[in-house]
């Protein structure tokens, strides 16, 4: 691997020298290497456009890792990866992502993750983009289609930081009896870049619920759209919540909607935007830090939460 996917594997998935346990490396459109384990094993598809993950049930709190890295302009990078969990399986998954374009053309990556949640199964997927390079568009596109069986649970932690020029987020979910999804999405965008967040949540099963937070902080001329749709058809609960905060010039909108198809069908939806508190700042830079120093703590902290 060159010296930029290395510091990419450091910043999106805890790189170390060498990865423990299963995970796929991605380099420009091409894997470089991957490595199964006795529970989980990865098989790449026959077009070179993806792998399939075959998490076996005796996983239990096993980590697999999948970054994929764009390292120059000039790449378009489409990738199909498909997760298949079996009943009662429980994985965790770090899938990161990093472009870097200098004076060059686009830098693209497209990641198109497929998730077939077992019974009683249960993922928690990490997910991490960055962006670096003086010039040249950088974009990340990914695309998660999730369908989980009855009992089954995931988790998704999702977090892009700034660098990242334009990214469009599309997340698709089915929820059978009982299934639980809980996301949280934290972005972080500045200059000109913009940043697309596109949530649609079936709850067909009943019991089923859904949890869906974002928080985000849109600084200089950037702008943020967040889209969520949650439908409930039978007796299930949903929650969707989008924070954000205005630094400068940024610009945020938001457009949360819910569906009720069933009296028991119990759905809310919260959005908030603003700018941080001036009393806020006041405090802190009583305990010696600087205004600038002081905004950049209560945005760690927001981002964190």
């Amino acid at each position: 691997m060159n010296e930029i996917t290395e510091e990419f594997l450091k910043l999106v998935a805890d790189y170390q020298e060498k990865f423990k346990g299963a995970f796929s490396i991605r380099e420009n459109g091409q894997c470089i290497g991957f490595q199964s384990t006795e529970n989980i094993r990865i098989e790449p598809k026959e077009n070179g456009q993806g792998i399939d993950i075959y998490i076996s049930s005796n996983t239990k709190g096993e980590t697999v890792n999948i970054p994929a890295c764009v390292t120059h302009g000039n790449v378009n990078d489409v990738v199909y990866n498909d997760f298949h969990v079996e009943d009662g399986a429980d994985v965790i998954i770090v899938a990161g992502c990093g472009v870097h374009a200098d004076n060059e053309g686009e830098a693209i990556h497209n990641g198109i993750h497929r998730f077939f949640l077992g019974k009683g199964s249960h993922v928690l997927y990490k997910e991490k983009h960055v962006g670096t390079g003086t010039e040249g568009n950088k974009r990340i596109d990914p695309v998660t289609s999730i369908v989980q069986e009855a009992d089954s649970v995931m988790e998704m932690d999702t977090l892009q930081i700034s660098g990242v020029d334009h990214t469009l987020r599309k997340t698709d979910a089915v929820l059978k009896e009982r299934a639980k999804l809980i996301i949280h999405e934290r972005i972080l965008t500045d200059g000109k870049e913009e940043a697309n967040t596109d949530f649609k949540v079936d709850l067909v099963g009943e019991d089923s619920g859904v949890d869906l937070i974002s928080r985000s902080v849109a600084k200089d001329h950037s702008k943020q759209h967040y889209r969520s749709v949650i439908s409930g058809n039978t007796r299930c609960t949903g929650h969707s919540e989008c924070d954000a905060i205005l630094v400068g010039n940024g610009a945020v909108s938001a457009a949360p909607e819910l569906f009720a198809g069933d009296i028991d069908a119990a759905l809310i939806h919260e959005a908030a935007i603003g700018k941080i508190a001036g009393e806020q700042i006041l405090k802190l830079c009583t305990l010696g830090l600087t205004e600038e120093e002081a905004e950049a703590k209560i945005i760690e902290g927001f981002l964190k939460g």
